[in-house]
């Protein structure tokens, strides 16, 4: 007579140290691909809200001209019109997304023939003249070392 002794697979109550230590590596790689790319699309977001910031001041500095027949020497002007006006934009629009307030030429240069006021953002390099983000230029592409 062969008697059977029933086998029990002992229940187990979680993870092994080894399984763990896997997940973890995974999601640590996982991290280290996409962060880099969340960090390039965010200063890309900051150049394309420069550009449009841009437009928009060049747009608000043309309907100062059709009111007052010239464009606003400074762009405070438009935050505070010469005859007590409403304001035409607010105060912190006049700041780029880097901090800094957008600069301003009212003699156009490089939009010459165009007959419009030059604004622009000394971008994410300041002093790099390849990272002006002015109302006549298509934008930059963001370097690593910000």
């Amino acid at each position: 007579m062969i008697i059977r002794k029933e086998i029990r697979a002992e229940a187990r109550g979680g993870f092994t140290l080894m399984e763990m230590l896997v997940v973890v590596a995974i999601l640590v790689v996982l991290a280290g691909a996409a962060v880099p790319i969340y960090l390039n699309y965010l200063d890309q977001a900051k150049v394309n809200r420069a550009m449009l910031d841009c437009k928009t001041l060049t747009t608000v500095c043309e309907t100062y001209k059709v009111k007052y027949g010239d464009f606003p020497q400074s762009l405070q002007q438009l935050v505070q019109p010469p005859d007590g006006a409403a304001p035409y934009i607010a105060p912190d629009n006049l700041l780029d997304p880097w901090g800094h307030p957008y600069n301003y030429d009212p003699t156009g240069q490089h939009n010459q023939g165009l007959n419009r006021p030059d604004i622009f953002s000394n971008g994410p390099r300041a002093g790099d003249p390849n990272a002006i983000i002015g109302n006549w230029t298509k934008g930059v592409a963001p370097s690593g070392g910000l």
